[in-house]
């Protein structure tokens, strides 16, 4: 993708998050962002191709997450500090809670990135609790299907805003008790004394601009 058009995108984004837009319509984002009209066109034909953009580079960027980082090997709870990490440093671009603003006005748009982002989540929280497992840091008996639906579900609430207002709450603070709490409930006496060595170490700093 196009740096400048990225970068475009991220500005649109950090708006959405704090200023709320409510259409997503080139003349609402233009006069909030400062961004012209002519040139969102020269990117996109409509805000219904802008919106599908928005999504596409959520999913995107925590996508190449994994692209990036080599895993093959890696302690499994250090493959989710890492991911972690990474989503808190690119914080902007891959939150969800600006793809639920976009829900009521843009349903089909909405549905087909909400299934392809949830399909790729489940299938990583699958494989890293499976090499969990096999590394013997995380519990024999686990149901890899099940914790990866819960996981998912948990996901989704940490971004409703009717649950979790972001004045109340903010999203490190609901980010770094799910994922203490995800890593409790599923590792073993000796996975559990390694999470908690490891994550004395390791801020998440949030990119929120």
């Amino acid at each position: 993708m196009d740096k400048h058009f990225l970068e475009l995108l991220k500005e649109i984004r950090y708006t959405a998050r704090n200023k709320k837009l409510k259409d997503f319509s080139f003349k609402e984002i233009s006069a909030n962002t400062g961004i012209p009209v002519e040139e969102l066109k020269t990117y996109v034909s409509s805000h219904e191709e802008l919106v599908e953009k928005i999504l596409e580079i959520e999913r995107q960027k925590f996508e190449e997450i994994f692209q990036v980082h080599n895993f093959e090997g890696v302690n499994a709870i250090d493959i989710l500090l890492i991911v972690s990490k990474e989503v808190a440093k690119y914080y902007i671009l891959v939150t969800p809670s600006i793809t639920i603003q976009l829900k009521e006005k843009f349903p089909r748009i909405y549905q087909e990135h909400f299934d392809k982002r949830m399909e790729f989540i489940f299938n990583k929280i699958q494989i890293n609790l499976t090499k969990g497992i096999a590394q013997g840091i995380y519990r024999e008996d686990l149901s890899t299907e099940l914790l990866a639906r819960l996981y998912m579900s948990r996901l989704i609430d940490m971004h409703n805003p009717d649950l979790f207002p972001p004045e109340k709450f903010s999203f490190e603070t609901l980010f770094a008790l799910m994922f203490e709490d995800l890593v409790r409930s599923i590792a073993k006496p000796e996975g559990i004394a390694y999470f908690e060595k490891k994550i004395k170490s390791v801020k998440f700093e949030v990119d929120k601009a």
